[in-house]
């Protein structure tokens, strides 16, 4: 079976994480069907010098979905993906890259100056705009 190359898209002002990134598009990317059970990914080398990232960060993201039992690296073989992953694997990740993204911001915000209370707001004001967004383009 020939090596298939996920399409990572790396946002390196994110504030999330380079592996979590690399998770969350690998997972997303078996969810919707690109990558599927049994395919073969790129070695961690292979990958890290496609996205001019640190070994250590592939590494990190490939150890992640092992623990999830969503990849499988077999010694001499490669890296395969396993199955799509349970429901609760797939909400555990979701939930670790919000918490995640919660931490950075908040950390970020009280580090400018903000108080617990601006943030706060900020984050009702904004999902407020969102949920004005999504009801106006279902709305067209």
């Amino acid at each position: 079976m020939a090596e298939k190359k996920p399409t990572l898209q790396l946002d390196f002002h994110s504030g999330l994480p380079i592996y979590t990134q690399i998770v969350n598009q690998i997972q997303s990317q078996l969810v919707n069907g690109i990558l599927k059970p049994g395919d073969q990914l790129p070695t961690v080398r292979s990958l890290a010098s496609d996205l001019r990232v640190n070994f250590n960060t592939v590494a990190r993201a490939y150890r992640i979905l092992d623990e999830a039992r969503i990849i499988s690296t077999q010694q001499g073989r490669g890296t395969f993906i396993t199955e799509i992953p349970p429901p609760e694997v797939t909400e555990k990740l979701r939930k670790e890259s919000l918490a995640e993204l919660a931490d950075r911001f908040v950390g970020e915000a009280l580090r400018l100056g903000f108080s617990e209370r601006e943030v706060s707001q900020m984050v009702k004001d904004s999902l407020k705009l969102w949920k004005e967004a999504k009801n106006v383009k279902e709305e067209e």
